[in-house]
């Protein structure tokens, strides 16, 4: 596989999306880490926070790039010559909606595949959500972020 893109809002990256990133580093001679810029969400981090702490937790993976991106993933996938796109599965509720997610972009464009990464059962509960929500009551997140991020999240929620 020669160009590979990993899309999420990573608001923040987790270890699960660490764990498919360095997975599709492996599997990839080019991986793009793409942010999805999403006006509708109200994200913790900005674009740039994002971007900063998921090139921090990257930076041992010299095929990896972290970008942004807007509009359709298949477009940003054409605009870099990607070829796969990957998804991380956790659960089967997962699968339900990645499986038509991928019929649909295929059915755009048939040039790009989709394959399923499963998370490492460790972090198959895990979601930027749950972080947050364990942050904001001032919980232990150490099991579920690097102490990087974990320091950015406390400094945001205060």
């Amino acid at each position: 596989m020669k160009t590979a893109i990993y899309p999420g809002s990573f608001d923040p990256v987790t270890y699960g999306h660490l764990d498919i990133i360095e997975r599709s580093a492996k599997l990839a001679e080019v991986l793009y880490v793409g942010i999805l810029r999403n006006n509708s969400k109200k994200p913790l981090f900005s674009v740039e926070e994002r971007i900063e702490m998921l090139e921090h937790e990257t930076a041992h993976l010299p095929n990896v790039k972290v970008i942004t991106f807007d509009g359709l993933l298949v477009d940003f996938a054409r605009s870099v010559n990607a070829q796969v796109l990957v998804r991380g599965l956790r659960a089967v509720t997962d699968f339900e909606y990645e499986l038509q997610m991928s019929q649909t972009n295929r059915k755009i464009a048939p040039e790009v595949d989709t394959i399923f990464l499963t998370t490492n059962l460790k972090y198959a509960y895990l979601s930027s959500s749950i972080v947050k929500e364990v942050a904001f009551y001032q919980g232990d997140i150490s099991a579920f972020v690097p102490p990087y991020v974990a320091e950015k999240i406390h400094q945001k929620m205060g």
